[in-house]
């Protein structure tokens, strides 16, 4: 197999371009040298039937160019439509998914859903306009596995138009209109899934830190329902940050909050360190030919680099404005603290960030394998 791509370790110097490949790029240079409608909820891990009258069902499902299907099932309780899309959950003012409800972190309103959308954007800088750094050959099914705002599965199925793109999660956030070759359904991908065996080309995996019970489980169901000769991308990144300079020692606020957040998902019962266990973990379920590519995001616009400053004010932004999202249900959940005593903590965060004297960054990894052929 072609050796991983080599990426930037250091300031110093930009990396070669190369070229996007991405029908939804932004444009910018890559910090690394890599040379609403409901969604369908169908035949993908656990599914239950949704109920929709034929007067509805035509009214919102008349056009060819919607993305969402209401034939399908949903778990092991058949409940309205409706009650799917519009019964969130509300906690300290944040809305969250409704559907296996408390089994994610993370809200699902407007402002979390565009935060997810600059983390593509963050993605794609990263990986210099690439969807992905697999080696991938047939496209014919995908899965994103935890699909979020459906960006990443809207973008493979405008590169890949022959292909059949299917987007999994538990919250019905994804747009209605969509390419003619991309769907999306509501469920749990931690449930044992209906796909056929070998069904899948490839399956791509991005920031489920915090949302697996058992990644070995997970990862063993992706075995599975991989093709043989398929592939399979995991894309993690820390949620400690570090320093190579000291900047961010033991006693800086970043490691209290690394801490912090760790021991939360430790309380939660879903790991956030699968970033450094990713290719570990892809071997034992039985990947072969696995490689692993590190990235780096620095927490503000510190870094000299033009590219990595560019990377880093973006991941300023995503986390200054995003942090009570990521942060607020663990908190005042397993993490038991007060809503007061969580706001006051999340303060302290976002006056960390705005201190360019410290260097610090979150590594990450790219993670990806293909299974046997037979």
């Amino acid at each position: 197999m072609p050796s991983p791509p080599k990426l930037q370790t250091s300031y110093d110097a930009p990396p070669p371009v190369v070229p996007s490949d991405s029908a939804h790029s932004t444009g910018h240079d890559s910090a690394l040298d890599v040379s609403s409608e409901p969604p369908h909820v169908g035949a993908g891990p656990a599914a239950t039937a949704l109920e929709l009258d034929d007067a509805a069902a035509d009214d919102a499902y008349s056009t060819t160019d919607s993305g969402y299907d209401a034939d399908s099932l949903i778990g092991d309780d058949t409940q309205s439509l409706t009650s799917y899309i519009t019964n969130y959950v509300y906690e300290n003012g944040r809305q969250y998914h409704s559907y296996r409800a408390g089994s994610y972190w993370g809200p699902n309103d407007d402002h979390a859903n565009e935060l997810q959308d600059l983390a593509h954007h963050m993605y794609l800088i990263t990986l210099n306009g690439r969807l992905h750094l697999a080696p991938i050959e047939s496209t014919a099914k995908i899965l994103d596995a935890g699909t979020g705002t459906g960006i990443w599965a809207i973008d493979m199925a405008d590169k890949y138009p022959a292909a059949h793109v299917t987007g999994v999660d538990l919250s019905a956030i994804q747009p209605a209109f969509v390419p003619p070759n991309c769907t999306f359904e509501i469920d749990d991908v931690t449930l044992p899934w209906t796909y056929p065996a070998d069904h899948f080309d490839f399956i791509h995996v991005r920031e489920l830190f915090g949302c697996i019970p058992d990644w070995d489980a997970f990862l063993a169901e992706c075995f599975a329902h991989t093709a043989p000769g398929g592939w399979i991308e995991v894309v993690e990144h820390s949620v400690e940050p570090v320093s190579r300079d000291e900047t961010v020692g033991p006693g800086h606020f970043f490691a209290e909050w690394g801490r912090t957040v760790v021991s939360c998902g430790e309380a939660f019962g879903k790991t956030f360190l699968i970033w450094r266990e990713a290719k570990e973990r892809l071997l034992k379920a039985g990947y072969v030919d696995v490689a692993e590519v590190r990235y780096e995001w620095p927490m503000n616009g510190w870094s000299k680099e033009p590219r990595m400053k560019e990377l880093g004010k973006w991941n300023q932004l995503r986390l200054h404005d995003g942090i009570e999202g990521f942060m607020l249900r663990l908190l005042t959940g397993p993490g038991g603290k007060s809503y007061e005593s969580a706001q006051v903590f999340l303060a302290q965060m976002r006056h960390a960030l705005r201190d360019t004297s410290s260097h610090g960054y979150l590594p990450g990894t790219v993670v990806y394998g293909r299974k046997p052929t037979l």
